[in-house]
This record gives C-alpha cells, sequence and structure tokens, in this order.
C-alpha cells in the first residue's frame, strides 16, 4: 500500500459521499481527526454543523425546507470520557450508549448495519479516538452491504495502536459518483497528515472538496498529553 496525499484523494473524487480520516500530526504531537458532509440533493445539502457540547450534530440550514429528517440529522461527534465517536449518523449514540454499558466499539454496532437508503445502501463508517495519559490508539468501522445486496451485512473493523506521526487513514462512503452510488472498498486508506496547524489542515480538506457538493467539514485536533482540543466547523450555508 502506497501512502496517498489526502488532498489529491478529494481533488480526484467529485464524490465521495461522507468521510472520516484519523491520524497523527507531524510533530507528534496531536491526534487528528477530520468529518465531512457532501449532499447531491436538496435535502441533503440543506444542513450545517453546530458545536452541541463537546460534540456535534446536523441541522437544517433552512427549516422550512427540510424534508426527510431520518438519515441527514444526528449527532456525528460526541465524547465519552477519554474516546472521541466520529460516525456518519446516529450510530454514533449507539457506539456512546454501548461504550458506556462496557461494551467495545466493536460489539456496540452489532446491532446496527448500513442505512436502509436501497438501491444504495450507503455504509455505516464510524471511528473511536482513545487519547489518554499520552497514549493515543484509534479505531475505524464499516458496515456495508455484500457488493450492493442487503441481504448480507459486512463488518470491519480497523484498530491502529500508536499511529504513526504524520500519517492518518481515510475511509468515505462511496467510491465515486453513480446510480446506485458504489460502497467503499478495500480498507480505510493511509494517508499523510501534513504539517501540525488545524486552520492549515482545515482549509486543506475543504478547499480540496468539490465546490458543488462539498456541505460541512468539521476538524478536530487533541493534545495527546494534555488531552485539550482544538475544533474548526466549516458550512457551505453561512
Amino acid at each position: 500500500m502506497n501512502m496517498l496525499n489526502l488532498s489529491n484523494e478529494l481533488k480526484a473524487n467529485e464524490y465521495p459521499g461522507r468521510g472520516i480520516v484519523i491520524g497523527k500530526s507531524k510533530d507528534g504531537k496531536k491526534a487528528v481527526t477530520a468529518y465531512f458532509i457532501m449532499g447531491r440533493s436538496s435535502n441533503s445539502r440543506n444542513r450545517v454543523f453546530v458545536e452541541d457540547g463537546e460534540g456535534i450534530r446536523t441541522q437544517a440550514f433552512d427549516p422550512s425546507k427540510l424534508e426527510d429528517p431520518s438519515l441527514i440529522i444526528y449527532a456525528p461527534v460526541r465524547v465519552l470520557g477519554d474516546t472521541t465517536i466520529v460516525t456518519n449518523g446516529d450510530q454514533t449514540d449507539t457506539i456512546f450508549d454501548g461504550m458506556s454499558k462496557g461494551e467495545t466499539f466493536e460489539v456496540s454496532l452489532r446491532c446496527r448495519e448500513f442505512e436502509p437508503d436501497g438501491p444504495n445502501y450507503t455504509p455505516r463508517i464510524s471511528g473511536i479516538m482513545n487519547v489518554k495519559d499520552g497514549k493515543y490508539d484509534f479505531a475505524m468501522s464499516i458496515l456495508k452491504s455484500n457488493n450492493g445486496n442487503p441481504d448480507c451485512c459486512n463488518r470491519y473493523t480497523y484498530t491502529y495502536d500508536n499511529p504513526v506521526a504524520g500519517e492518518g487513514r481515510f475511509i468515505h462512503t462511496y467510491m465515486h459518483d453513480g446510480n446506485p452510488l458504489p460502497s467503499f472498498e478495500g480498507e480505510p486508506k493511509w494517508v499523510e497528515i501534513d504539517g501540525t496547524d488545524i486552520d492549515a489542515f482545515t482549509n486543506e480538506v475543504w478547499e480540496s472538496l468539490n465546490a458543488d457538493n462539498k456541505v460541512s467539514l468539521f476538524v478536530r485536533f487533541i493534545d495527546i498529553e494534555t488531552g485539550k482540543y482544538e475544533t474548526r466547523i466549516c458550512n457551505k450555508n453561512e
């Protein structure tokens, strides 16, 4: 596997859908995550990210134009103690509730599967970051249909102990635009996390997303020694 340039990956894909990046800054001091959403329909594009406690949630930019909220209004980011949860749907709450009861990340998702939006059957992608006492590890998950067949849910979990500085993993819902939309394939992509500045990283990701389809972006840098974090949010709708 070759390390990929995140900006180039985003620029080359008109519609990756929703995506999660998790890794470590180049100086090794920060745990890094980004989550973005894109949209093709007016309902999907009618959204913004807003802060909600230590996490964020989506909300309608224009409530009068909100159609079906079931798959677009949710909390993508929640924090449980030393664990930051990032997902593309309401399984954020499932993971939060399960881990609150002592379940593992993987077990907590056993009751969930891909989204019920046939014929796309959008994968549920999720990640957790554990930062405590100067140590950091993360995990990612994808729940997807069996090559478009909803009779079977394929479950994949990837764990990364002691991530390497300047490296990250990138997982997104769709390989590219299409009808139906083709689900992500393979393990999370190995990408470079260039630099140490949250604003530069946020700008790089935001400007690399397709201008017509991008909707919102969340970025967080967590200090591995102290647990303190910085957050940036970009919304196309202002």
